[in-house]
């Protein structure tokens, strides 16, 4: 095609933005999460690789190893390394609505997305 392009009403906000790294063979999912009212949501876990978020309604109480807890908003953007890095939190804390988010999750070559912590590490490695 040559020429101006068409003319279009679309807007694209950027939400975040990061430069991870990618192994050959990663594969890719993406996902929605639902948290009921109060939820803890998963217990500590680390995934694979990267993961992206964004938060479609509701809110979450977030917390990565390294960093502090805090709140994600409808509307708002956020990721984790993946790798080494413990997910302590991803809980709804509203007693009176479900939250919700959509996750797209860089998987590494011939391992799980996703594995719980054991109590023992855990022990070991928080704060």
């Amino acid at each position: 095609m040559t020429g101006a392009p068409p003319r279009t009403n679309s807007v694209l906000t950027m939400l975040a933005s990061q430069t991870p790294s990618i192994p050959d063979g990663a594969h890719v999912m993406t996902a929605t999460v639902e948290l009921p009212p109060g939820d803890a949501g998963t217990p500590p876990h680390r995934h694979s690789g990267p993961v992206f978020g964004y938060m479609l309604e509701g809110e979450m109480v977030f917390e990565l190893e390294g960093g502090p807890e805090r709140v994600i908003k409808a509307g708002e953007a956020f990721w984790e390394p993946g790798g080494e890095v413990i997910h302590y939190q991803a809980a709804n804390h509203l007693a009176d609505r479900w939250s919700r988010f959509v996750v797209v999750m860089i998987c590494a070559p011939g391992q799980e997305m996703l594995t719980f912590v054991s109590p023992e590490e855990l022990a070991g490695r928080r704060r």
